[in-house]
């Protein structure tokens, strides 16, 4: 029996919750290597850290007869989007708190819902609306637009480089799905890390620093989070709904905070902790309303 849509969701929602633990993780390490090294070179060394990740992965699943792209120019637009994407995010998270800058960036979630209309041709059912304009209500109580953390955040270079960020992440999303109609994941994530490698290498060469040996954990650390977030997030786009899956990003905030504490000993305000709290319940809410359908969908399908 095909796989229901909600049941692909439900799927999606959680390959998303892991994609971004790991990503959080991995945005750490950025932001470490960033204060010495050129924003450029960390886009970089985030490709060629994977790449062998990568290819022991297409080899053990014996994928190397399914990843000949079927379209070339959606794969170039992806590499290009996430070149774009991962320096300036590094530029913006090298100079803003890690809980800040993702509640920058979460304008991606209500981009891509918005995008999935027209692009994807998805019907987005009122409720997923209805969890991401509440989610995003939750981003503008984080941020209080009344007070100055929004202007300061967004006048600064490194607020108005992770609200670039998230607008190619936004759009790189989309492609992906597209690109997911006739390719293997196994393609995806191969070519993504490649074209990344290849041209972020390529800019950050002029500029290019000596490695530090102390700093070999952390281009290891990044190459195991980098890799693992990859595969969840092509793996939650490639199945569910982008609208009902996008929303899930709202989770990092729990991350940066956490991270922003352990690491930098930083804590947002109480905005902020507000904020995430309506961020998190519209999240826990879209997940039961879709449970409720995989559950009255099960009972119809019983004998």
């Amino acid at each position: 029996m095909p796989t229901r849509p909600s049941s692909s969701n439900l799927r999606s929602i959680v390959a998303m919750l892991v994609a971004v633990g790991f990503f959080a993780l991995m945005d750490a390490v950025l932001k470490t290597l960033a204060a010495r090294y050129p924003v450029m070179q960390i886009a970089a060394l985030r490709g060629l850290t994977c790449l062998p990740l990568v290819l022991l992965w297409i080899t053990w699943n014996g994928a190397w007869g399914r990843v000949k792209p079927a379209r070339w120019s959606l794969h170039l637009l992806r590499g290009a989007l996430s070149v774009a994407m991962l320096s300036l995010f590094t530029l913006g998270v090298r100079d803003l708190p890690l809980s800040a800058a993702y509640t920058l960036f979460f304008v991606a979630p209500l981009l891509i819902t918005m995008l999935s209309v027209p692009v994807l041709g998805e019907r987005v059912p009122w409720v997923h609306w209805v969890a991401v304009a509440i989610g995003f209500a939750g981003v503008l109580v984080a941020l209080r637009p009344s007070g100055q953390d929004l202007q300061a955040g967004l006048v600064t270079a490194g607020g108005l480089a992770v609200l670039g960020a998230a607008l190619c992440y936004a759009v790189s999303a989309v492609v992906g799905r597209l690109a997911s109609r006739t390719d293997s994941s196994e393609g995806m994530v191969l070519w993504m890390t490649l074209l990344l490698s290849a041209a972020a290498g390529t800019l950050a060469l002029p500029n290019w620093q000596a490695i530090a040996t102390t700093d070999l954990p952390l281009l290891l650390a990044l190459a195991i989070t980098g890799f693992g977030g990859q595969l969840a997030i092509t793996e939650a786009f490639r199945h569910g709904q982008a609208s009902a899956v996008a929303p899930f990003e709202y989770s990092a905030l729990a991350w940066g905070v956490m991270l922003d504490w352990f690491i930098w000993q930083s804590l947002p305000a109480a905005h902020t902790w507000l904020g995430a709290a309506i961020i998190i319940g519209s999240g826990l809410w879209l997940v039961r309303h879709e449970q409720r359908i995989t559950e009255a969908h099960a009972s119809v399908d019983r004998p």
